[in-house]
């Protein structure tokens, strides 16, 4: 799997629990990205919750390094 791939997987994810939160996508190699949500602060657990394992999973199956930080959205 490309990183672009497991990107796109891991914004599906947030996506699904937060139609709101805004992403930043930097790419440090072809292996390792941080993904950057700024989201209401009642959704932020819930995109926690929702990608932790999927992020584990790609590390552990693909070798991809994606990580999410969820930041508090002023509304």
């Amino acid at each position: 799997m490309r990183l672009d791939e497991g990107i796109a997987q891991i914004q599906e994810k947030i996506s699904a629990v937060s139609a709101s939160a805004e992403m930043k996508i930097v790419k440090m190699s072809d292996e390792e990205a941080r993904i950057s949500v700024y989201a209401p602060a009642g959704e932020m657990n819930s995109i926690q919750d929702a990608t932790l394992m999927p992020t584990i999973e790609l590390l552990n199956n693909e070798g991809l390094d994606i990580q999410v930080f969820v930041y508090e959205k002023e509304l």
